[in-house]
């Protein structure tokens, strides 16, 4: 960075400063008495025209008062134009002078007047308030004509003609720059001092001095506000805007709703705080690290208010201190990005500096935000993720993902940088729902429907293998996490992760029997961790043990086969993989990371997810797109011998998954093999087919009771548990009195506990 010019600092002293190909007009404004807004203020604009032709080649303008507000590229360029208008209409004595003015020596009444007033309108108004000048030019212009149709004396027809040429040529200089183009059409009975055509074309980000992000705090003028609603303090508005089909994500946050007085307490703790460094043994426990920085934060804040004499209450005081936590030790706007539990993944571009944030909505897919990072922030963000994770981001290793966990939200992460981005740094962020899925949430959602889950339920009983598939953003961890609850509690489960995003702090608290391992990233050059194929090994000597594998890359994928060779149907071994197709997993398996063929046939079944988009292009749904099971009885090929079947197949049509022809005649081999285990279905497949609709109607039961009485809860992991539980003890209750699995008497003892149950909780809520 190079820094050269200046004035003395006071109310819009300037600096000039350079970042890289940008030349910054960096303004002080913080002895002026107003918002140094381009827009609203007319002394601020004139500022800037004098500025600009001061200094050439501008490509932002940025105010300091608290908070910054910064101008880009495209609105410099306007107000360029008009600077050199200004400049160009200033120094042209033929046509700006009294002389010029004079057509006939021996008569110049008028030439005072029109010479003042003129004057005025170039030298004053077109600095504070150029379409004001546009405008009283044109009004000049047209009461000079009307004048020379009704003028008699030959003297006053000819300065008439030379006024008229004179205001004739200065519109025409106004109307070749893009502002006056821009804002004619809405220049009609134009007032001046009115400022509300500049607001419509002049829009500044706007930060406060405490942070890096900028954020483009203004409305747009003509979107459609499609939804409202509020994310702790933070206001957030989904728009719909003209031109484009991308929604825009407008958020208003607390920290830029603050009191000068806040203002100014807020970032000089900040400076206090920033020079405490965390180290990195301290990112070890950042849950931890946020106590103590927060309780370091509101001890200073509460002595700035004192010493400063203002009046803050205890509420805005704590507000305070998560702002500068927030903002020190934390990710600034991304937490509260993540915050929002509607808001499924942020994207962050590089470079950085000019590209707002995007994310993915739960309701409005893509979305561009208001949020635009600086390099300075991307940096810090960085730092932090290294931390955090142990992991290195260089040249060498230019692709870190961890995981990050914030108050309220947890996500997964994965950052890039050169050489991978020659533009620098650039970001990812998954955010992870606060709860596991359950499988009726899914039917909920329509990501599956009540048979489906109950084909999958009695799979997982029986103890299958299996692998959900499908390419990223398709809900893939999701859905394991959903299909995982199905596994009663009494069995122990073990998970392994690069990145952690199977929720297993949620399963733990839900009293599962569960075993947590981190692995080393697949993408790590070097790395003092354990490989996955080092961990998947590992768990062949940890006992009796259901496994689950977060995400299925590379070689890792040869232990994982042999685990569940090795399990040979005693226990449930399964985990997520990227391909579109059933075909997709074995070409990949077998032909890529080299399984032998022999091996592939340890997988039982591929469940795979996609998402699915409509005809416009412009919505997606995440739906199961196939289930499909892995016959034993080919040789070379499964896709040419038979060996994948559909059990159940999505139909566009419905919106639904369809069951098979061979899954409604039996012709399954992964449920006979599962019933063969069982006395009572072992060659029945009526009684195998019934207790797989039982399974169905459970769960739509379950969404309908929850859909009906507005109680989403039930759909959630602690009830569905305890449904779950319920069941498979009336089951065995069922068994032991009627010496069967009587389907409609178990449903009928499981539906009059589920009337309890609803009743309990309504008295609970009421």
């Amino acid at each position: 960075m190079a820094m050269f010019g200046g004035k003395k600092k006071e109310a819009f002293s300037y600096d000039v400063v350079r970042e890289g190909e940008e030349v910054i007009l960096k303004i002080d404004c913080e002895d002026y008495f107003r918002l140094p807004s381009i827009e609203d203020d007319p002394v601020t604009m004139a500022k800037v025209f004098d500025m600009l032709n001061e200094v050439k080649n501008v490509t932002k303008i940025v105010f300091s008062q608290k908070r910054n507000y910064e101008y880009d590229y495209s609105q410099v360029v306007l107000l360029q134009e008009v600077a050199s208008l200004y400049n160009q209409l200033i120094k042209r004595k033929d046509i700006i002078s009294y002389a010029a003015f004079v057509s006939d020596p021996s008569c110049t009444k008028c030439i005072p007047g029109w010479y003042a007033e003129v004057r005025h309108i170039v030298s004053d108004l077109l600095r504070s308030d150029p379409f004001g000048a546009y405008v009283e030019i044109r009004r000049i212009l047209r009461r000079e004509k009307v004048k020379e149709g009704a003028a008699v004396d030959e003297r006053c027809i000819k300065c008439g003609k030379k006024i008229i040429s004179v205001m004739e040529y200065i519109i025409n200089l106004f109307e070749k720059t893009k502002l006056i183009t821009i804002a004619k059409p809405h220049l009609s009975g134009y007032k001046l001092g009115d400022r509300e055509t500049y607001r419509r074309i002049f829009r500044p980000t706007i930060k406060p001095d405490f942070m890096f992000t900028k954020l483009m705090a203004a409305y747009p003028s003509e979107g459609e506000e499609l939804d409202t609603y509020s994310v702790g303090d933070t206001e957030v508005t989904i728009f719909s805007v003209p031109e484009t089909v991308q929604y825009l994500y407008h958020i208003v946050p607390p920290e830029f709703r603050l009191s000068e007085e806040e203002y100014e307490i807020l970032d000089t703790a900040r400076k206090v705080m920033a020079e405490h460094k965390p180290k990195k043994s301290e990112f070890v426990n950042p849950e931890r690290m946020r106590q103590v920085f927060s309780n370091v934060g509101t001890d200073l804040i509460e002595e700035l208010i004192t010493h400063k004499g203002v009046r803050i209450s205890s509420k805005n005081v704590d507000k305070l201190t998560g702002i500068l936590v927030r903002y020190t030790v934390g990710f600034g706007l991304i937490e509260v990005l993540l915050q929002d539990e509607k808001v499924q993944d942020i994207t962050i571009n590089s470079p950085m500096g000019n590209i707002p944030i995007f994310l993915v909505h739960q309701d409005y897919t893509d979305c561009k935000t208001n949020i635009i990072p600086t390099e300075s922030e991307s940096e810090s963000w960085a730092s932090k993720l290294r931390m955090i994770s142990g992991r290195p981001l260089d040249e060498a290793n230019p692709i870190l993902d961890t995981e990050l966990t914030i108050p309220g939200a947890s996500a997964r992460t994965s950052t890039i940088t050169n050489p991978l981005s020659p533009n620098g740094l650039a970001f990812s962020f998954r955010r992870h729902r606060d709860k596991p899925w359950t499988l009726p949430l899914f039917i909920h959602n329509k990501m599956i429907n009540s048979l489906a889950a109950g084909v999958l339920s009695f799979l997982i009983d029986g103890t299958r293998t299996f692998f959900i598939c499908g390419t990223r953003g398709s809900g893939k961890s999701s859905f394991l996490s959903g299909c995982m609850l199905e596994i009663m509690r009494k069995y122990r489960l073990i998970t392994i992760e690069d990145t952690l995003e199977l929720p297993f702090m949620a399963f733990k608290s839900l009293g599962f029997n569960m075993l947590q391992m981190k692995v080393a990233s697949a993408l790590a050059h070097e790395s003092n961790e354990f490989t996955a194929t080092e961990g998947i090994r590992s768990t062949l000597r940890l006992g009796d043990s259901s496994l689950f594998v977060g995400e299925v890359r590379s070689k890792e994928a040869v232990a994982l086969f042999e685990a569940m060779r090795v399990g040979a149907g005693s226990n449930v071994v399964g985990g997520t993989f990227h391909a579109d197709s059933p075909y997709g997993v074995f070409d990949r398996c077998v032909n890529a990371i080299g399984i032998p063929p022999p091996s592939f046939k340890a997988l039982d079944c591929c469940v795979i997810a996609n998402p699915i988009r409509s005809a416009d292009g412009l919505h997606m749904a995440r739906r199961v797109t196939q289930i499909t099971e892995v016959r034993k009885n080919w040789m070379k090929d499964p896709q040419d011998e038979g060996g994948f079947v559909d059990l159940l197949k999505y139909d566009s049509r419905t919106d639904q998954l369809e069951p098979s022809k061979d899954l409604i005649n039996g012709d399954s081999e992964i449920l006979k093999s599962i019933a063969g285990n069982v006395k009572e279905w072992a060659g029945n497949w009526d009684a195998v087919w019934d207790n797989v609709l039982l399974r169905a109607k459970l769960k739509e039961t379950l969404v309908k009771f929850s859909e009906k009485s507005k109680m989403p809860d039930i759909l959630e992991a602690p009830f569905v548990i305890k449904s779950n539980d319920e069941f498979h003890k009336i089951c065995d209750s069922v068994k032991e009195e009627s010496g069967s699995l009587d389907s409609k008497r178990i449903f009928f003892e499981w539906n009059e506990w589920l009337k309890k149950e609803f009743k309990k909780k309504s008295i609970d809520n009421a």
